[in-house]
């Protein structure tokens, strides 16, 4: 009986009693990048939402969305908790090696925020400076690597305009849209004019995931073509 026992158990660990429901389809995001992805009346909303439920609707699947912490989506892909993520996910050399990107299917400027009175006025004025980015972002990979500045790295982008208004740090880098959205409430606050670099944005799903990837590119490519993508960013950044 005993022998008879662990063979089940053994058999429900290898299955996984918690597997994914066959019926659903799981996106991973981090849900404070609008017009991407935030949350509205308790809901998650955005560009990216709108992309996914499309994905799903060609997969014929109920879409689930899991809202976790940006530098943690990868390992989310990589330990099969989600089917693909759309997170304003900048395709990089570094993430290429851990997960497969999707055709691009957003470009974004990643700009500088800073008060109104700073001495920071272009891009090459935030040499030396303290400049807080989100953590895990394009922006926080890009300036560790390829900037001299001293940088902050916040869980959410509104800590580091918080961090800019209390003068804890000169400036924030960050996607241009989502800047735009938060400057509404931020009088004091600017955003320069010129861009401190461009980035594009694609879908990730786990390594070696083909079917899936494909099927995304397909539908993607629809909504590209269709100028579905476009239409998104404006209705959810107004």
């Amino acid at each position: 009986m005993k022998k008879i026992l662990l063979i089940l158990f053994s058999f429900l660990l290898i299955t996984g009693c918690s597997s994914k429901n066959e019926n659903e389809i799981v996106m991973v995001t981090e849900a404070g990048f609008a017009p991407y992805e935030y949350y509205e009346n308790n809901e998650i909303i955005g560009v990216d939402i709108e992309i996914a439920k499309e994905i799903a609707k060609e997969l014929g699947k109920e879409l689930v969305i899991k809202d976790i912490a940006f530098d943690s989506i990868i390992n989310e892909l990589k330990s099969n908790k989600a089917d693909f993520a759309l997170a304003g996910m900048s395709i990089t050399e570094e993430r290429q090696k851990e997960v497969d990107f999707s055709v691009e299917y957003a470009t974004s400027r990643q700009v500088i925020i800073t008060l109104k009175d700073s001495k920071i006025k272009k891009p090459e004025d935030i040499k030396g400076k303290k400049v807080a980015v989100q953590l895990g972002t394009v922006a926080d990979l890009v300036l560790t690597e390829d900037y001299d500045v001293e940088l902050t790295r916040q869980k959410k982008f509104l800590a580091a305009i918080e961090d800019v208004k209390a003068k804890k740090v000169d400036c924030v880098v960050m996607d241009y849209l989502p800047a735009k959205e938060l400057l509404k409430e931020n009088n004091e606050l600017v955003i320069l004019e010129e861009e401190l670099f461009t980035d594009k944005y694609a879908v990730a799903v786990k390594k070696g995931n083909k079917e899936l990837l494909d099927q995304i590119n397909k539908v993607l490519q629809r909504l590209i073509d269709e100028g579905k993508i476009e239409e998104y960013t404006i209705n959810y950044s107004k």
